[in-house]
């Protein structure tokens, strides 16, 4: 719907809206909109679906915000929270002081990440998350006696969290805006691995080959002692769920270990099942990474928790001769009862099956999906697992978008929440990560309530005077 305000007159002092439209500003306000209609308040959540204030009722297609894997309302989970909060709510991890929880979520980390990557740094979050591991891939180099090799390489439409040194290393077209300064000096970006939008009459295997030949040439132009590490998310998630092609990663990571560069796996999104395994980087790509980045699935979004997992062998470069300080971290790292949401988080997954779920019904998800691609508006269906994207164009033919000023997209979204179905708009995509315990009937609700909002939004636009190919 285009307005959040509820029906009833707000009360001044108690009304959430009201308070939230007064008081608050949220993570990407748009101001102008923010101002007239305000924030659509939540109420409460079980399984897949969320409650409004109001009453109305949604499928949660996008997850939270791409977290809520083992569903919401678990009486579980709320209770080891409790518990744990009873038991021990805080405690200092700086040091030397540590607590039950958090090494025992350590060691269930390292049991399941790729052989080889079995220490853990406790973030409060993905963004904290990359600075880490940004940060530790220059003390890496660093401590063996390359100062000067603490460049990034990432790529073009990748995002990687939201502080500054995070937007500085993404770069997507709606994070970069003129009222904010970005770190350039020792960042550099490839192009996105996007195989709908390669030049036109180039294979995807040539595709590959341009790709590849880019990050050689770049690694030629500034220097391989002057490069770090090499940071990618497996699929590109709110870049538009872009899925490289085929050998992209082998190929990337032969080129980073023939130059001594780290290979980060951003995995905040990906990571604890949304594509059916533990991880991705390995388990779908056939690369180890030296670091990996997660959060959001480690505890399901019940409470914020992130997680850098990282080498025996960084570990072991930094530690060596026992002098050294690693300075970084939070006044949360470790937190108790976060620790304690990670490990009862872990147990459902399991006990559930949900991994192997998550690929079941994710395939189903991308089947039904996919039938959506015959819509006049729609350019591209594509995703893996529990990550899809639908990208809206104005013709099909030359996959020309349509003009900034036409909001398909956020029509779509609202179309959907006016039909009880929640879709995240992202400039000219609608993109959906599903909970885990999504079932096929209610992706068979999703792809009917999606394609009857897309069918709706085009006829609007056609009537308006849109060009539509």
């Amino acid at each position: 719907m285009s307005a959040h305000q509820p029906v009833a007159a707000p009360l001044a002092n108690d009304d959430p809206w009201a308070l939230d439209r007064a008081h608050v500003l949220h993570p990407w306000t748009h101001f102008g909109s923010f101002e007239r209609e305000g924030a659509l308040v939540m109420d409460r959540g079980e399984g897949a679906r969320l409650w409004d204030g109001a009453g109305r009722e949604y499928l949660d297609a996008v997850g939270g915000m791409w977290c809520t894997n083992i569903g919401l309302g678990r009486a579980e989970m709320a209770q080891a929270i409790a518990d744990q909060a009873m038991k021990l709510g805080y405690a200092n991890h700086f040091v030397d002081v540590t607590n039950a929880p958090a090494a025992r979520l350590a060691g269930a980390i390292a049991e399941r990440a790729p052989v080889g990557l079995s220490r853990v740094h406790f973030t409060t979050g993905g963004s904290t998350a990359v600075d880490t591991a940004v940060r530790m891939a220059a003390f890496y180099h660093t401590v063996r006696g390359n100062p000067g090799k603490t460049g990034i390489v990432a790529r073009e439409n990748s995002y990687h969290g939201s502080t500054y040194l995070c937007q500085s290393v993404g770069k997507r077209d709606g994070d970069r805006i003129d009222e904010f300064r970005y770190q350039t000096e020792g960042i550099w970006h490839l192009a996105s691995p996007n195989p709908y939008r390669r030049p036109e009459g180039m294979t995807e295997a040539q595709f590959c080959d341009s790709l590849v030949a880019e990050f050689a040439a770049l690694i030629e132009s500034v220097g391989a002692d002057r490069i770090g590490a090499f940071i990618a998310e497996p699929i590109q998630a709110s870049g538009g769920i872009i899925i490289p092609p085929e050998g992209y990663f082998p190929r990337m990571a032969a080129l980073c270990r023939q130059h001594d560069i780290l290979i980060i796996a951003d995995e905040v999104v990906t990571a604890w099942g949304r594509l059916g395994t533990w991880f991705a980087m390995e388990d779908m790509f056939g690369v180890r990474p030296d670091m990996i980045t997660s959060a959001k699935g480690l505890t399901s979004g019940y409470v914020p928790l992130g997680a850098l997992i990282f080498s025996d062998e960084i570990w072991a470069t930094m530690a060596e001769g026992g002098q050294r300080w690693f300075t970084t971290g939070f006044t949360y790292s470790g937190h108790p009862v976060a620790c304690a949401a990670g490990l009862k988080n872990i147990e459902i997954l399991e006990r559930e099956g949900l991994l192997a779920q998550a690929a079941r019904v994710g395939a189903y998800f991308q089947e039904r999906l996919a039938s959506l691609s015959d819509l006049p508006l729609v350019g591209d269906v594509r995703g893996r697992g529990l990550m899809a994207c639908v990208e809206n164009v104005a013709d099909k033919g030359t996959k020309a978008p349509l003009p900034d000023g036409a909001r398909e997209s956020k029509r779509i979204s609202d179309a959907c929440e006016a039909m009880g179905l929640l879709v995240r708009p992202i400039g000219h995509l609608n993109v959906m990560s599903p909970p885990l315990i999504i079932t096929e009937a209610e992706v068979d609700f999703i792809t009917e309530r999606l394609g009857r909002a897309i069918r709706q939004v085009t006829d609007d636009l056609t009537r308006e005077g849109w060009r539509l190919g």
